[in-house]
């Protein structure tokens, strides 16, 4: 294999044929509202109904179902060299059988593939397929001691796989191409094609990897469109902000986003992490389609494959998943777990589906209303290096966190789209230490606030270019009105305090704050220099114990703790601390009552939908097919942070004030969970209703005329 950039970015010529192709119609994938997998094992040849499999997903009113094909092992008679067949399959056309079988039931057929491994004969015959260890070994999959990982730099993925894809084109009728375990990221192989690629861990080993994914990404679709010009090739992305490949470029390129973010696992795992990377999809896909796949299957650490997940859990997973834009995607391990032994994950999500499918209409969304975007900053998640003792995540956990409290309704927005026609609709953009911009985003950021546009940053935030060179100054200082002074002070390890900050005079972010003269500061700090008449000034660190020397020796400062200017109609805050993560590990009240004043303030008091009322919630609102529709996610409940939910704790009544485009005339409010009609107050461009109670997820369908 050449390894060439611009090889890697042409488009095959079957491909460039058919986007030439007029379309005549919405491509079929973006109507689908329900998709199913049950992902197959070895053994369910001899141990699966098909006919009840297919039957199943049927009742659930799936449009299309994941089937496997594998590359593992195969499940069906394949021809193709190394492509084995699984251990049951025997004579039987396991694949065709499933595939005819959904499709006589009227759904489509996705055909799934594994590029990621191979077997031990493979390694003798083909060894330039497979991944090398430093020392030379081939990298064992650490589950089966013949099974080995293949590299993807290699003409494993250009000749192997696409025999099989192409196979598979010439013997079923499927609708799409979809690849699981990759792509993964950047190549840690040591193989001798990777061994003349740019170093692991830099940009430029980022980049190559990027081209790679692209290069095979058009090829696959290629095969794909060479069964009929409405096939298409996808393959597993997820991982949120943190995505390993480049999603601008992807975003362009594929057409149905899968994001494999199948439930919570670990000991630190947010209930919203579903709904933010839908919010990752909203930001890079244009209206595409993307779906998050649900486990019924028990996630987490350690996991079991093949026993169900708590209903509670998975229904939020759900929830979360119609509430932020995607369609919800129900998977499971095996027959013998999903149709057999443990039956309990079928239930749950039959009723879920099927009362979703009785509002389908309330969930093909056409835009977000929200007037705040948050930039994501990818290429900050996967290359820049907080201080130490933090950690990357934290500081958009926290901002996340924050706004959540607020009530905020908000989009992610990439960095890489900043340009005037992705910003115009935000009053407010928020970044939350996005350390890496480069001198153009920097450019259009500032052409946002000439604009009118208000800005909010932390920390490092344009410190460093997009690629990863430390500046001397802020790239976004004049914007701000501050310099850098110094550089970072940290509270660090041991008994030290933190930092407080003194209030210097009243404003609009100190709402709230009576009765002191201090308040606590972030752990970490960008010093800047003495600005004009500063809201907060910084009180020094001093030291936790003995208490005897607890007090601070210089009681005020000039170094300023926030900045703070109105320029025109635009309004600037820009915190020196990283006041979102210390809120984030501490939990301080004021820190969130002062993240979130400063988050009201610049966004100004033209919220487009707000909702008053107890409990922490999560709102979305979308125009829909119908209308409108306002989701409130509970997230009131003691396993919002780790573990699963094991009971709703629901909230009482959450007053809805939303403001609607000229000429609009609501015929009707209802609430979908509820499935009742409520009363409604419209006047002057503006609707107020209330929703009684909300358990676990509530959706007000607003019809309008």
């Amino acid at each position: 294999m050449e390894i060439n950039r611009r090889e890697f970015i042409a488009i095959p010529a079957a491909m460039a044929g058919a986007l030439r192709a007029a379309d005549v119609e919405i491509p079929w994938q973006r109507k689908i509202r329900r998709l199913g997998q049950l992902n197959m094992t070895e053994h369910d040849p001899v141990v699966l109904d098909v006919e009840q499999w297919a039957d199943y997903w049927a009742s659930l009113k799936c449009d299309a179902v994941m089937v496997s094909v594998t590359g593992i092992v195969a499940f069906y008679q394949t021809k193709v060299p190394f492509h084995h067949k699984g251990k049951y399959l025997g004579d039987r056309d396991f694949f065709g059988d499933c595939c005819a079988a959904a499709k006589k039931r009227g759904m489509h057929v996705i055909a799934r593939m594994s590029p990621d491994q191979n077997w031990e004969d493979a390694t003798k015959a083909h060894p330039e397929w497979f991944q090398r260890d430093a020392e030379g070994n081939f990298a064992s999959s650490g589950v089966e001691p013949k099974l080995f990982r293949t590299c993807q730099n290699t003409t494993y993925m250009t000749e192997y796989m696409t025999a099989i894809m192409k196979e598979i084109n010439a013997n079923y009728d499927v609708d799409g191409i979809f690849t699981n375990g990759w792509p993964g990221g950047p190549s840690r192989c040591s193989c001798e094609q990777c061994r003349k690629l740019p170093k692991a861990g830099t940009l430029e080993a980022w980049e190559q990897f990027n081209d790679r994914v692209i290069y095979l990404w058009k090829l696959y679709d290629s095969i794909a469109k060479e069964k009929k010009p409405s096939n298409f090739f996808f393959a597993n992305l997820g991982g949120g902000v943190r995505s390993s490949t480049d999603l601008i470029q992807l975003g362009e390129l594929c057409e149905w986003f899968q994001c494999d973010n199948q439930g919570r696992g670990g000991e630190d795992a947010p209930l919203w992490g579903c709904t933010l990377q839908g919010r990752v999809c909203n930001a890079v896909q244009k209206g595409k389609m993307s779906t998050n796949v649900t486990a019924g299957w028990s996630t987490g650490s350690p996991r079991w494959r093949n026993v169900s997940k708590g209903p509670e859990e998975q229904a939020m997973w759900f929830n979360e998943t119609l509430a932020s834009g995607m369609v919800p995607y129900h998977h499971i391990v095996g027959g013998e777990n999903g149709l057999g032994e443990d039956r309990r994950w079928l239930e749950p999500a039959h009723k879920y589906f099927n009362w979703m499918s009785k509002h389908d209409q309330h969930f093909v969304n056409k835009r977000s209303i929200a007037n705040i975007g948050v930039v994501m900053g990818q290429r900050n998640a996967l290359f820049y290096r907080p201080p130490e003792r933090a950690i990357q995540r934290e500081y958009l956990d926290g901002m996340y966190y924050a706004l959540l409290e607020g009530r905020f309704l908000f989009d992610f927005v990439h960095e890489q789209k900043l340009g005037p026609e992705e910003l115009k609709k935000y009053s407010a953009l928020v970044l939350p230490n996005i350390a890496m911009l480069s001198d153009e985003q920097c450019r259009q950021l500032r052409a946002y606030v000439d604009a009118g546009g208000s800005l909010l940053a932390t920390f490092e935030s344009s410190l460093y270019t997009e690629r990863n060179e430390r500046r001397a100054d802020f790239g976004l200082a004049d914007v701000f009105g501050i310099h850098k002074a110094g550089e970072i002070i940290g509270t660090g390890a041991g008994m030290g305090n933190g930092y407080m900050a003194r209030i210097e005079r009243q404003h609009d972010i100190l709402r709230g704050f009576a009765n002191t003269n201090w308040i606590p500061g972030a752990e970490s700090r960008v010093p800047i220099a003495k600005i004009d008449s500063p809201v907060l000034t910084v009180v020094s660190g001093v030291v936790g114990y003995p208490p005897e020397f607890s007090y601070p020796t210089h009681s005020h400062t000039e170094e300023p703790a926030v900045a703070v200017r109105q320029k025109g109609n635009s309004r600037l805050v820009y915190f020196p601390g990283d006041i979102e993560r210390t809120m984030w590990r501490t939990g301080h009240t004021d820190l969130a009552r002062l993240l979130q004043n400063s988050i009201r303030w610049v966004a100004g008091a033209n919220s487009p939908v707000t909702i008053l009322g107890e409990g922490l919630i999560e709102p979305f609102a979308w125009e829909t097919q119908a209308g409108f529709a306002v989701h409130v996610l509970n997230y009131t409940n003691p396993t919002m942070f780790r573990g699963w939910m094991r009971n709703f704790f629901p909230i009482g009544a959450q007053k809805v004030s939303m403001k609607l485009p000229q000429g609009t005339r609501v015929k009707r409010v209802e609430l979908l969970r509820a499935e009742v009609d409520i009363p409604f107050r419209a006047t002057g461009g503006n609707i107020e209703f209330t929703i009684p109670k909300v358990v676990d997820y509530e959706v007000a369908a607003i019809y309008a005329a």
